[in-house]
């Protein structure tokens, strides 16, 4: 048992990688809570955005893992996660408006990702979109993402086409792309990750790592994506340095308690071609 979500997960591979980070959340008044709270104060992250309710609990996933091969099931519960409102947003405008990128998943309202999104363009604050748990997202969603990050399942939920390989996943990027982000990184799994922009099209190849679980290898991804994306780093170097975060994460059991610190991904790094 441990503190996780998609939001506090990324937030926390972030943080550990180096980045200066503030969260918008909310958590219920009870023992998770508590525990969720606990995890980010211990990861240095501002908490200033964070909400306690006590009308729902504190949101919850059960995660069944496969033995063999590290691949998981998720079922969750959202409690808390279902009231992050508008209000809440607007409430962290500022600290949006400084920020160098906002990102966000879909745990919460989509009404209330949509209104982040639009804040953050205004502000003209990079937005980051890991959408998770995949679901279809309107064009005027899109059109306020400036990278987006959806793994096969969920570029297929949104492009409509079916992601089974290289091909496919460029098939399905460029589609996307037509809607309005300025990058498109397609997380693959085993075959790596495919990032396409107006200008270029790049695949990184996986690392070759003994997976034992691979819970949280995405929200490892996107915390290190969106650091590097912050400190100005190519998009190629951006989506090599996640990559071997994401890498890193699923050689260790558990989700944001496996992503790993910076000096473990430089360090990993030297090692590869």
């Amino acid at each position: 048992m441990g503190a996780g979500g998609k939001g506090s997960n990324q937030a926390i591979a972030a943080a550990k990688l180096g980045a200066h980070v503030d969260i918008v959340v909310s958590l219920g008044d009870d023992q998770f809570g508590d525990m969720a709270y606990d995890s980010l104060i211990q990861a240095g992250i501002g908490t200033a955005h964070v909400k306690r309710v006590n009308d729902a609990s504190t949101g919850i996933a059960l995660i069944i893992v496969d033995d063999s091969s590290g691949e998981n099931m998720i079922v969750v519960a959202p409690g808390s996660n279902d009231v992050l409102d508008m209000s809440d947003v607007e409430k962290a405008r500022q600290t949006i408006r400084e920020a160098d990128c906002v990102v966000m998943q879909l745990e919460v309202p989509l009404e209330t990702v949509e209104y982040a999104a639009k804040l953050a363009q205004e502000a003209k604050t990079r937005v980051i979109l890991d959408p998770a748990p995949g679901r279809p997202l309107s064009d005027e969603l899109l059109a306020n993402v400036d990278v987006l990050t959806p793994n096969a399942d969920e570029a297929q939920i949104i492009s409509g086409i079916e992601v089974v390989d290289l091909v496919t996943a460029e098939m399905a990027a460029r589609h996307l792309l037509s809607k309005g982000p300025g990058i498109v990184v397609v997380t693959l799994g085993s075959l790596g990750a495919l990032a396409m922009s107006q200008d270029e099209v790049i695949h990184i190849p996986a690392f070759d790592v003994d997976a034992i679980d691979t819970t949280g290898a995405g929200d490892a991804f996107n915390g290190a994506l969106a650091t590097a994306l912050a400190e100005k780093s190519s998009l190629y170097e951006a989506c090599r340095f996640a990559g071997a975060a994401a890498a890193l994460s699923v050689t260790k059991v558990g989700t944001s308690i496996a992503a790993p610190y910076r000096r473990d991904v430089e360090e990993f790094l030297k090692t590869q071609r």
